[in-house]
């Protein structure tokens, strides 16, 4: 069984996949359009459901280190709302969680700011500027 996580951005796929790319060194595995559906149709999916022009992003593909990530633009429902979740970044020092967190934090809003804490020796939460939320962790060696 595989979970994987699936983001919709409602218009800005594109701009949060290049703004991954910069901060979190993201690579896109595929990339598809509206206009390149083999079906086409310009109808987005979800309780919106409307028109959704040609060069928005009917799916993409990106990894972030091991991990794949999902993406569309196709939940024509307003403003995205990322709500109940955070997408956690193990880093591989201090000083590596302490760059993504600026990096993911440039135009965003910190939640909690980076700091040791009981269970990491560096942890804190951002919302970046797209509305995901993100906790940055690099964990503190198990006994």
């Amino acid at each position: 069984m595989l979970v994987q996580s699936y983001l919709f951005f409602n218009g800005r796929c594109e701009e949060a996949i290049a703004f991954y790319q910069k901060t979190l060194g993201a690579q896109v595995t595929m990339m598809m359009r509206f206009k390149e559906n083999p079906e086409p149709t310009t109808e987005g999916c979800g309780p919106g459901g409307g028109a959704i022009p040609g060069e928005n992003i009917m799916h993409a593909s990106f990894k972030i280190g091991e991990t794949e990530v999902m993406a569309s633009d196709g939940m024509e429902s307003g403003k995205p709302e990322f709500k109940g979740f955070s997408l956690s970044l193990t880093a591989a020092s201090d000083t590596e969680a302490q760059r993504l967190f600026k990096a993911l934090g440039d135009g965003g809003k910190v939640e909690m700011p980076m700091d040791k804490t009981f269970f990491a020796s560096s942890f804190g939460m951002v919302v970046d500027r797209f509305g995901v939320s993100w906790m940055v962790i690099k964990p503190l060696p198990m006994p």
